[in-house]
Order: structure tokens, then sequence, then C-alpha cells
């Protein structure tokens, strides 16, 4: 099959190549001249681990290629994909689909035979007919289709998710459409993993309603630590006693500083907004929403009272910024919210991340980058433990303790028991929901 992907972002670019390694002939196709000729370059703008290996042997093998030219790509094509960003929009909450309706519009102008348009944004419900509609204005002869496939693929391990997915969702009006896709599937068909073949309303719902559900987990674990703190219990424990039950699973029942990423924070609102419009509102959604930010200024607290109740003139060392390990994605990660809190109360700050100062950089002024933990605890009087990278699994806790000034550990990820912790030589260690 050729098929075009509108987009080189995230989505757009980890589809694309691993629709080549399905033996596709895959374009790529941006706005943006710089990220194209990287991309020719072979060189990834984007950290997920395996994509440049994988990236590398398709365009050996000429199934993949990249482009700014959307009607060389889209001409000839038997489905085009589009993968554009759909960020929160600023006011409402609402997500902004004018990317999406944009890449629809060049699209029609592109289309010189039958082609099946996907969206793989995550947008709205209604927005693959506004699409059909769009195109059908622009291009009225044009033969084609739409169909909604929206993604699931979580951020550091992404090319096993979409390789071996818990299912495919594909939404389509007709027969045709779901040929086409099914062809582009075939790979997992032939592997019999499950492909959910239903209406362009409820695909569009099903990637709402998925994440809203791991977002709603997740604040459910992180509230129930705050109890946990106030009654002596442990939430780890409490985490694999219901995690034990194949009703509710263990999956997103780890307790932190909140969820963030691209994502929960952005589908959450997307989907209160919906309710709201449709005089539906979405009580637990919002409230997962409030609950959400509550626990990262929760986290803040934390650190202060671990700093003897003043933040000011401390030195504190961060390990980890990105909102989750093995990504450098920083969005809406909790360190934007408590990194320039710290700094704002008059700490001085020292952070470590793998992947994180790419982005960082710029989102978090005013900290210090360094690149190895020993080093940057040097002289701290409190470290914090923000992200759970595998490099900050296994540290040395004696080492670490004996270079900081005041041996003191917030672990807003639970990564190590207070027992081994205090007999390292921290004076005080602080986890979540213990």
């Amino acid at each position: 099959m050729r098929v075009a992907m509108i987009g080189t972002g995230y989505v757009g670019l980890v589809s694309g190549v691993c629709f080549s390694d399905f033996g596709h002939d895959v374009i790529c196709v941006d706005k943006a001249e710089d990220k194209i000729s990287m991309l020719q370059a072979g060189q990834v703008p984007i950290y997920e681990p395996g994509l440049d290996e994988l990236m590398a042997r398709n365009i050996a093998a000429g199934r993949l290629s990249f482009t700014t030219d959307l009607e060389a790509a889209v001409d000839g094509a038997d489905a085009v994909f589009i993968a554009v960003g759909t960020p929160t929009r600023r006011g409402d909450g609402h997500a902004d689909v004018s990317y999406v309706m944009a890449a629809a519009e060049e699209i029609a102008r592109a289309l010189t035979g039958y082609a099946v348009v996907v969206t793989k944004s995550t947008v709205p419900v209604g927005t693959n007919r506004k699409v059909k509609e769009a195109v059908r204005r622009v291009n009225p002869q044009a033969d084609f289709d739409v169909a909604s496939n929206p993604e699931f693929l979580r951020e550091g391990a992404a090319i096993t998710d979409f390789m071996r997915p818990d299912r495919v969702v594909v939404g389509v009006e007709n027969d045709r459409a779901a040929d086409v896709m099914a062809e582009i599937y075939r790979p997992l068909y032939l592997r019999d993993f499950p492909i959910l073949t239903t209406d362009l309303e409820s695909a569009e719902m099903i990637k709402y309603a998925a994440n809203a559900f791991l977002a709603t987990k997740i604040t459910f674990i992180n509230e129930i630590a705050g109890l946990c703190e106030r009654v002596g219990a442990d939430v780890k424990e409490v985490a694999r006693g219901i995690g034990l039950d194949g009703r509710i699973g263990n999956k997103f029942l780890h307790a932190g500083p909140g969820y963030g990423g691209s994502c929960f924070p952005k589908d959450t609102a997307a989907l209160a907004r919906i309710g709201q419009e449709h005089a539906f509102p979405m009580r637990i959604t919002e409230t997962v929403i409030q609950v959400n930010d509550e626990i990262k200024k929760r986290m803040l607290e934390k650190i202060r009272d671990a700093s003897d109740g003043s933040l000011n003139g401390k030195l504190i060392t961060v390990l980890g910024v990105t909102f989750k390990p093995n990504t450098d994605d920083m969005r809406d990660a909790p360190s934007l919210t408590i990194v320039p809190a710290l700094i704002g109360a008059g700490a001085k700050v020292k952070i470590v991340d793998p992947q994180g100062k790419r982005f960082g950089e710029d989102l978090l002024p005013g900290a210090q980058w360094l690149e190895d933990p020993y080093e940057a605890v040097q002289d701290s009087d409190l470290v914090v433990l923000l992200t759970e990278w595998n490099e900050f699994r296994a540290l040395n806790l004696q080492q670490l303790a004996e270079k900081m000034n005041r041996p003191r550990m917030v672990d807003l990820r639970n990564i190590y028991s207070r027992t081994a912790v205090k007999k390292a030589g921290f004076e005080t260690y602080v986890g979540i929901g213990r």
C-alpha cells in the first residue's frame, strides 16, 4: 500500500516508520523544512527508544521517505493519515482542530484518485465528519472516504505498542474504507491482534474515554496516597492489594506527583468540554483534572516541609523532569509546576535528566543543568526524585548522602524504601502515601 503521513510529530513519525516496517511505501510530510532535512539525513528529532534504528532500516530499504511536498505525497496514495497537533485551545479547554482542518483542505486539493483520509490525531467527536465536509467542499469531485484511527502509543514504548497493540480501533462508514484499513493493518490481522471496526463517532469517543479512565486511575491512587499518609497506611501495599483484583488490575496504580504529558491533560480537558457543550457535565473527569492540579501543589508542600518549612536559600537537586522516563517530552510535566515554584521561593535548583535538557532548558529558566547525579548533589540541602528514570533506580545512596550538605530526600516516585535511605546516612526521607 502507498501511505502518506501528514505530520512528523510524535504520533506521525512513529506511525509512519512502523507502517513502513509493515512493508508499505510511506511518505511523511511536514511543513517544517528543518525537521524534514533532519529526517532525510537519518536524524530523529524526538527521543523514542529504538526509533532511530527502525527508521534507518526502512529508509535503506526504500520504503520510507520524507518531504515538504504534500501534493506529491498524496498523489496516488491509498491512505492519507492526518497526524497533526490538536493542542488545548486557549480560553475554553477544547481541542484545537484547526491544524486538522487545514490539512484536510490541502489533502482535498491534492487528491487524484480514490483514497481513505484517516484522522490519527486525537479529535473531538464529530471531527471526522467535518473533515469529510471540508474535503468535499474544496474538491467536490474527489473520490474518497474518511476513517478514524486513534493512536494508543505510550511514549517510551511506542514501537512495541504499535507492533504489538492491545487493540487497533478503526472507525469507518463503509466496507470500501474498511478494506483499505484492513490491508494497511494486515500484519496485525495475521498475528491475531484485536482490530475493532466501528463507526466514526465511537472510534473518536474510545480514545477520549480510554485516556480519561487511565487518568482517573492515576488520580485515584494519588488521592488514596494522601489518605494513607494521614492514617499510617502504605500506598504501595494498598495498590498491590487492589491491583490483584482482576476487575481493577495493577497498571496505572503507582502513586506520584500527578499525571502529565501530551495526552492525559489535553484529552481530559477536551472530554470535559465536550460534555459541557452537550449539556452533560463529565463530573468525574472534571474532578480528576482538579485533583491532579492539587496533587502537584501538594508535592511542593512536601518539599517545603522537608526543608524545615522554608525554601529560601536552599540548594535543591532535582532528579528527572520529563513527565515520565524514556522520553524527552516535557508537556504538562509536574516539574513545570514544581521547579518554578522552588525557584520562586528562593531556592537554587540543579537538575539532572537523561533527556530533559533539550526542551526543559527553555521551560525551566533559572535552573542549573548537570549530567551526573553525584556531582549535582554536591553541597545540596535536599534531593528530589521527580521522574523514575532507570538511571536513578540504583544510585549509591551512601555516596549521595556523603556529598550533600544536609542528606535529605523527597522521593516523589517511591523508588526507594525508607529503611534503605536511612541506612545510607540520610537524615530525612519523604515518600508518597507512606
